[in-house]
C-alpha cells in the first residue's frame, strides 16, 4: 500500500525545557500522580520469586501490555529504554507458579467470594479441570479426556450452535490464526475477538471511508506535527510510553489538544519517569482541552466543518485542501451541502460547546499543515461509533491529512494483540487479507483446502445472548469455547451475562488464570484449559502493534506450568479430533510454519515467515497507507460522507453517563484508588455545579441508577462538562443496557441517561412508586 519504509527510531532532546515544565516544585511533592518509583519497586517484591526470569521477559520479550510495540526495551519511534507500570502490572501474570491444589480444589462457593483481582493473585491454572452441575470442586481431568469432550460435543451440535472467542491476553497471531481457521474447518463462523468491544468501529469506518482498517500513520508523525488531536483517548493513562511521544512532539512545537467530557488529569500534566526532567518538574502536556458532551463528537466536528466552509467563502484554499479532495476524494459536495445545513444552536446543544470554542478549534486546524487525529473509547464505544470515526476521517480528508508524513488517523490499540486479531481472521466479518466476501473466501479456500462456510457469523455478543435461545434454535449456542475473557466484566448488565452463560451446555474456558466468569454453572460441563503465555510458546510468537508494526518475539527460557500448552496446539489438537480423517488440512508442526502459511493467506502479512530472532520485526503497508493520497477503495479515492448529529436520548435535569478505566489494564484492576484523580472504584465523577445544585457534597452516598439498574457509589467533584457523570468500568457497567449494538461494527453501547439522586432521599421513599415513576419519566425520554 506504501513505498515508503519507517526509519526507525529517532533521537529524543535530552536538554531541558523549562517552559513545559507543570512546577519547579520536585517530583510534583504535594500533587495526585502516580507514584512509579514505589509501583516499579512493588512489582519486583512480587516477582522475587522468579526475578531472573521477569527480568529475561522485560528485556527480551515483545511487551504484552498496550500496544505501542515495545520490544525488550526498545520501540520503534524513539531511541533509549522503554518501561512503564502498564506492562509491569501484567509481570506477573508470567511468572506466577501454578495454583496450590488445597485453594484449587476447595468449595466453589469459597472460590465465588474472591473478586477477579483475587483469584489471579492465586496463580495460574496448572492442569485441565472440569467442573459439572452439583459439583462443589473442579476435578482435575487429562488432556486427551477434556479434548475428547470438547470433541464429541462440536460433533454432536449444528456448527451454528458453536461459538468461539479470543481475548487479547498476550495472544499472538500465530494462535488468532489458528483459532480463525479451526473455526471454520469445524463449520462455524461464530467467532470474535476482543476488539469487538473496543475498536471494532474504527475498523469499519475507516474500511467504509478510506479502505484501510488499520492506522494510516506512525508514532513518529506525533513528533513535529503541527497539531496532534486525542479523541476520547487517555493515551497517558492505558499506553503510558506514549507519554515520552507526547514529550518530544511537545518539545518539536506540536500542539496537543485533547477532546474529551472529562478534563482528564493525566493528559493535562505527567511526570516521565524515564526522562530526567519531566521526572523532576513534569511535563505540561495538553495545549488546550475541548470537554465536549458524552455523545456529542459527531456535532463538534460537523461544527469545525461548518466553519471551514465559512472561512471557505470568504478566502478559497484557507481552511480545505482542494488539491486533496479534487484529486483524492468522493462526496465532497454532499458533504459540504448537509454541513452548511447544519444549525449552530443544534450544534452547540449537541455538542455542549459554544460556538465559539468550536471556531477556535477549527481555526488552528485550519492553519496547520499537518496533523495527526488520535482516538479511543470515547468515540467507538457508542451505538453510533462507527459515524464518529468516518467523522474523523473526513476532517483529516478535508485537510489533505493522510498518506503523508506527520500526518494520519490513528485509533490506538489498547492491547499488544488486538490488531492482529482481525487480519488473522479471528472474526466474524473477516478472513485473513480480507473482508467476508466470495472473491476473498474463494481464495482463502484455495490456501486453506477446504470448503468455508457461507452463513453470516454472530457478533460474540449475539452468541452470548443466543444461550437463552429454545433448544430447537438453530442457533442457540450450546458449545462456547473462549480464550480468555470475563463477559461478566465487560459486557453491560452483568446479571443477564451470568443468566446466559449458565444456560450454555458446555462451556469451555482457555486461559491462564483464573476468573469470576470460570467459576459460572454450565447445564452440563465447564471445562478449564492451561494456557502458555506468548513467552513460553515453542517457536516464539509474533503481535502486531497499532503502528502496523509486526515484532517477533522468542520463546524465552524460564520455568514453566507443566501441562500447559500453546494456545495454537489446543485448537489444532481439538479440530483433529472432530475430523481425523481431514487432519492434514490443520496439522502444523510448529509456529514457523503457521507464519509460512500466514504469509500466503494474508499479502499484507508477507514478511512474517522471515521473523525468527528477538528483535526481528516489519511493518506491513509502508509507513504510511494511502501514501500519496491513493486509497485502496475501488476508485483510489477515499469517501467524504455526511453524518447526521445522533439523537441525545437525555432531557434536562438528567444526566448522560460514561465509563473510565483506573488503575487497570482492561478488566483487571490493580488498586481501589485512580492514581491521576484518587477516586475509588465507587465514586462517580460529577461536576460540583451539578452536584451543588442536587444539594449534594462531596464525598456524600449517592444513587446512580435508571431502567437498567442501580450503582450505589460516593459523590466525587471532578472537572467534567455539566450534566455529564462518569463511572468506573466494569462496575458501572450494571446501568449500561443490554442487547444495544452499533449497527455496522457489533460493538455494545457503554453511554447512557441516569438518575443522580442522593442516597438518603433514594432509600428516603417509602414508596417505591416514587422509584417506578422516575425510571419510568427516563423511560419516556430516552426511547
Amino acid at each position: 500500500m506504501g513505498n515508503t519504509k519507517h526509519e526507525g527510531p529517532m533521537k529524543l532532546e535530552k536538554t531541558p525545557d523549562p517552559k513545559h515544565w507543570v512546577s519547579p516544585v520536585p517530583f510534583g511533592l504535594g500533587k495526585i500522580k502516580p507514584k512509579h518509583i514505589r509501583d516499579t519497586m512493588k512489582v519486583m517484591w512480587e516477582n522475587k520469586d522468579n526475578l531472573p526470569y521477569a527480568t529475561r521477559i522485560l528485556t527480551k520479550g515483545v511487551c504484552d501490555g498496550c500496544a505501542l510495540g515495545v520490544s525488550g526495551l526498545q520501540d520503534q519511534t524513539l531511541k533509549g529504554p522503554h518501561l512503564c507500570t502498564t506492562r509491569l502490572n501484567v509481570l506477573r501474570l508470567n511468572t506466577m507458579p501454578a495454583i496450590k491444589e488445597g485453594v484449587l480444589h476447595q468449595d466453589i462457593d469459597e472460590l465465588r467470594k474472591m473478586d477477579s483481582s483475587e483469584l489471579r493473585k492465586l496463580g495460574r491454572i496448572p492442569y485441565p479441570l472440569s467442573r459439572k452441575p452439583g459439583e462443589s470442586t473442579f476435578k482435575r481431568i487429562s488432556w486427551d479426556e477434556a479434548l475428547d469432550k470438547m470433541a464429541t460435543k462440536v460433533k454432536n451440535i449444528d456448527p451454528k450452535q458453536l461459538a468461539m472467542f479470543l481475548t487479547a491476553r498476550g495472544i499472538t497471531n500465530e494462535s488468532y490464526y489458528v483459532a480463525g481457521k479451526v473455526a471454520r474447518f469445524l463449520g462455524t463462523n461464530n467467532i470474535d475477538n476482543a476488539s469487538r468491544i473496543c475498536h471494532s468501529p474504527s475498523k469499519t469506518a475507516l474500511s467504509r471511508s478510506l479502505g484501510i482498517g488499520a492506522s494510516s500513520c506512525n508514532y513518529q508523525d506525533w513528533i513535529g506535527s503541527d497539531v496532534l488531536v486525542f479523541w476520547g483517548s487517555v493515551a497517558a493513562n492505558n499506553q503510558p510510553v506514549s507519554t515520552k511521544y507526547m514529550y518530544a512532539a511537545k518539545r518539536k512545537g506540536t500542539k496537543i489538544i485533547v477532546i474529551n467530557p472529562y478534563y482528564e488529569p493525566s493528559m493535562d500534566e505527567y511526570w516521565i519517569p524515564s526522562i530526567p526532567d519531566s521526572a523532576l518538574f513534569g511535563t505540561k502536556i495538553a495545549d488546550d482541552v475541548y470537554q465536549v458532551n458524552i455523545g456529542g463528537d459527531i456535532a463538534f466536528m460537523n461544527g469545525i466543518m461548518k466553519h471551514w466552509f465559512e472561512m471557505e467563502e470568504v478566502q478559497p484554499g484557507s481552511a480545505i485542501d482542494h488539491d486533496f479532495i479534487n484529486e483524492h476524494t468522493n462526496g465532497f459536495a454532499e458533504l459540504k451541502e448537509h454541513v452548511e445545513n447544519q444549525n449552530w444552536d443544534d450544534l452547540e446543544q449537541s455538542s455542549g460547546l459554544s460556538r465559539e470554542r468550536i471556531e477556535e478549534l477549527a481555526m488552528l486546524l485550519a492553519k496547520s499543515k499537518s496533523g495527526v487525529f488520535v482516538w479511543s473509547m470515547g468515540l467507538t464505544q457508542h451505538r453510533f461509533g462507527t459515524d464518529n470515526i468516518s467523522q474523523v476521517a473526513n476532517l483529516a480528508m478535508l485537510k489533505g491529512f493522510i498518506g503523508r508524513e506527520k500526518c494520519g488517523v490513528m485509533p490506538i490499540r489498547g492491547h499488544s494483540g488486538v490488531q492482529g486479531s482481525g487480519e488473522m481472521g479471528a472474526d466474524p466479518f473477516v478472513l485473513p487479507g480480507g473482508g467476508f466476501t466470495p472473491e476473498n473466501i474463494d481464495r482463502v479456500e484455495n490456501v486453506w483446502g477446504f470448503d468455508i462456510p457461507k452463513w453470516q457469523g454472530d457478533i460474540v455478543g449475539e452468541s452470548i445472548e443466543h444461550a437463552i435461545l429454545p433448544d430447537d434454535h438453530e442457533r442457540k449456542m450450546k458449545m462456547f469455547y473462549t480464550s480468555g475473557g470475563n463477559f461478566l466484566e465487560t459486557m453491560p448488565d452483568p446479571a443477564f451475562i451470568k443468566q446466559c452463560l449458565e444456560e450454555v451446555e458446555l462451556r469451555v474456558h482457555q486461559d491462564i488464570i483464573l476468573n469470576t466468569s470460570t467459576l459460572v454453572d454450565a447445564k452440563e460441563e465447564v471445562l478449564v484449559l492451561p494456557a502458555m503465555t506468548r513467552y513460553e510458546q515453542p517457536g516464539g510468537g509474533t503481535s502486531t502493534s497499532t503502528e502496523r508494526m509486526v515484532y517477533f518475539s522468542p520463546e524465552i527460557k524460564g520455568p514453566r506450568i507443566e501441562e500447559a500448552r500453546p494456545e495454537w496446539e489446543i485448537y489444532m489438537e481439538l479440530a483433529k479430533r472432530v475430523k481425523p480423517d481431514e487432519k492434514h488440512l490443520i496439522e502444523y508442526e510448529d509456529a514457523q510454519q503457521i507464519r509460512d502459511e500466514i504469509a500466503v493467506a494474508n499479502p499484507n502479512y508477507d514478511g512474517i515467515q522471515h521473523l525468527k530472532e528477538q528483535g526481528d520485526v516489519f511493518q506491513w503497508g509502508g509507513a504510511w497507507l494511502c501514501e500519496g493520497g491513493e486509497c485502496p477503495t475501488p476508485d483510489g479515492r477515499g469517501n467524504l460522507l455526511p453524518i447526521e448529529i445522533p439523537e441525545r436520548r437525555k432531557t434536562e435535569g438528567r444526566f448522560y453517563v460514561t465509563t473510565r478505566r483506573g488503575k487497570q489494564f482492561n478488566s483487571m484492576i490493580y488498586d481501589e484508588k485512580d492514581p491521576f484523580n484518587n477516586a475509588s472504584r465507587y465514586d462517580v465523577l460529577i461536576n460540583e455545579d451539578d452536584a451543588k445544585e442536587l444539594e449534594i457534597r462531596e464525598g456524600e452516598a449517592i444513587v446512580v441508577y435508571n431502567q437498567y439498574g442501580k450503582l450505589n457509589g460516593y459523590a466525587k467533584f471532578a472537572n467534567t462538562r455539566s450534566e455529564n457523570v462518569l463511572v468506573y468500568w466494569p462496575e458501572g457497567n450494571v446501568l449500561i443496557p443490554k442487547g444495544v449494538y452499533e449497527k455496522y461494527a457489533g460493538i455494545p453501547e457503554y453511554n447512557t441517561a441516569v438518575i443522580v439522586e442522593k442516597a438518603e432521599t433514594f432509600h428516603a421513599q417509602k414508596d417505591t412508586k416514587y422509584v417506578e415513576k422516575r425510571v419510568e419519566e427516563l423511560e419516556m425520554e430516552t426511547t
